[in-house]
């Protein structure tokens, strides 16, 4: 069968350049939950299922947001039955799923469901697309079941789609996406909609036509490796490279979210086995200071007091669930530290300190290196963590334990000014192993006067972007020099002013070429490409509260 058939089928006729309607406006601020997949895989039953639903609400989570509890792969049979519906494993869940559903909205909690965009689920059982051979896929009829089902949220995955012949995988996968998305909107139940989408094509150049799709049909997206899972074999396994990992290619995306439209980092592990305590405040931090979702998937019931304290923890979780939904910008990166800067509704920010290194990290940061001016500047600190306050501070002083990450909010007074737009200018090295978890494999940064270098957080590494569209180091501009780009004195000349795309890519205004830059070595200036890795180019976010979105 000719997959590009998709939409004929269920008797659709959509343009790609429009949705089929204005979708209803859901999950304006990060979605926040529980997710059976990290911890046990397909080893679950109903009551595993309801054990940790209980288990949200008597630990308190429940009541700091985590309110939606997910059944991922594995619930149903590998066919459909003769009428063509799917079919819910009996062996796990003897009763069916409506009492399960029930049971989940009594507790005054909401209900997901997974299903794959493809024939076949990444466990190969029954997927909502087209047969492997040919056939009509099922979107619409399981859609109306999910619907049915009292169903709050659903986990679309993408394996085994058939592409037709001919077809890229893009096209392939945003009719499926697309055709899930128009069938939601017709059952008449608000359901939030989780694509995954985008991972299936991380480390290609389709990836950023992907993400910029895909928030037309959903809420969230999956956008590249998932976190380690929990191994019974290995229950010490260190997982924590894998949620760095995740943390480095999420934070490079911050343009392609805004509320209703969020980047999703994968699962919380912090608290389960192969976390400490130290790398379970980091995650949740990280997370929050990037607005992502927070989807636990652990066995709640064996969380320690400590790890749930750190998980519940409101101030953290108010970052998180700031209405503005900006993700943090990168202010510095070196090989041991991480320094970001987020904008909160009410005119504070968030300010965060991750600890890659071994080894405790003594910070001292005056708000020069937050982007605030000003001999006068001064702070109200709130530290997330201890709940400390410290009124009228010159500094942010601390020492952090290794894999930690403080967390503070800070009002700063009228003396300060609005920060700058300024940080690192960042890109990703393509084809990197996630085996090799190390931001300085994955990452690299613009240097003064002109160079690609491993980010080492030094002030030749930190930008500022004018509204004018230069960029600065010191008092000097990135100039378009021939067909290199170097720094020289700031003046009113074209070829010292960017464009900046939501695909990344930097494009100088006088010969509208692009910036280009190898994994070391000096910037060019070259014909733009479509998606060309050396091309695309992470730049800070404009931190100003209340400033307007791309």
């Amino acid at each position: 069968m000719k997959f590009i058939s998709i939409l004929a089928l269920m008797g659709l006729s959509v343009c790609f350049g429009q949705p089929a309607s204005a979708a209803p406006r859901l999950a304006m601020t990060p979605p926040m939950g529980w997710n059976d997949w990290a911890h046990y895989q397909c080893g679950f039953t109903a009551q595993t299922i309801l054990a940790n639903a209980r288990a949200l609400v008597r630990t308190g989570l429940a009541a700091r947001g985590y309110d939606t509890v997910t059944i991922d792969d594995c619930w149903m049979l590998k066919s459909r039955d003769r009428h063509g519906d799917l079919q819910v494993d009996p062996r796990r869940f003897p009763d069916g799923m409506r009492p399960v559903a029930a049971a989940i909205h009594a507790l005054g909690l909401k209900f997901g469901i997974y299903e794959d965009a493809g024939y076949a689920t990444c466990g190969g059982f029954a997927g909502s697309g087209a047969g492997k051979d040919g056939g009509q896929p099922h979107f619409l009829a399981d859609a109306r079941l999910f619907a049915s089902w009292g169903v709050d949220y659903l986990k679309l995955d993408g394996c085994n789609i058939q592409p037709a012949t001919g077809t890229a995988g893009n096209a392939a996968y945003r009719a499926a996406y697309q055709a899930e998305s128009i069938a939601l909107r017709k059952v008449g139940r608000p359901i939030v909609f989780s694509e995954s989408a985008p991972a299936y094509f991380q480390g290609t150049p389709d990836w950023y036509d992907v993400l910029r799709w895909v928030r037309r049909y959903g809420q969230l997206w999956r956008e590249g490796t998932d976190v380690h899972v929990y191994d019974g074999k290995q229950p010490e396994r260190s997982r924590f490279g894998s949620v760095m990992w995740n943390y480095d290619y999420n934070l490079q995306l911050g343009r392609f979210q805004t509320p209703g439209n969020w980047n999703d980092a994968d699962f919380i592990i912090g608290g389960d086995r192969g976390m400490t305590l130290a790398e379970t405040r980091s995650q949740l931090a990280l997370w929050s200071m990037m607005s992502a979702p927070l989807i636990l998937s652990s066995n709640l019931d064996q969380l320690s007091p400590e790890a749930i304290a750190i998980l519940g923890n409101r101030a953290v979780l108010t970052v998180d669930q700031d209405p503005l939904g900006r993700m943090a910008t990168l202010l510095r990166r070196s090989a041991a530290m991480d320094l970001l800067l987020k904008p909160l509704q009410g005119g504070e920010y968030a300010v965060g300190v991750l600890n890659r290194s071994p080894a405790a990290l003594a910070i001292e940061l005056a708000p020069r290196d937050l982007g605030f001016s000003g001999a006068r500047c001064r702070f109200d600190v709130h530290d997330l963590w201890t709940g400390a306050q410290h009124p009228s501070a010159a500094v942010l002083a601390a020492r952090i334990p290794a894999h930690d990450t403080d967390i503070w909010k800070i009002r700063p007074a009228g003396a300060c000014g609005a920060p700058a737009r300024m940080g690192a200018i960042t890109r990703i090295v393509p084809n990197v192993p996630q085996s090799r978890q190390d931001s300085r494999d994955y990452t690299r940064c613009v240097a003064a006067p002109g160079m690609v270098r491993e980010c080492a957080g030094t002030a030749a590494q930190i930008w500022r972007i004018r509204p004018n569209g230069t960029l600065r180091s010191a008092r000097e501009c990135l100039t378009q020099i021939g067909d290199r780009a170097a720094l020289a004195r700031c003046g009113p000349s074209a070829s010292q002013r960017w464009t900046y795309t939501l695909l990344g890519n930097l494009i100088n205004r006088s010969s509208h070429l692009c910036l280009t830059g190898p994994a070391s070595g000096q910037l060019a200036l070259r014909s733009c490409g479509h998606n060309v890795a050396s091309q695309i180019w992470t730049l800070p976010n404009d931190v100003t509260v209340g400033s307007g979105r791309r």
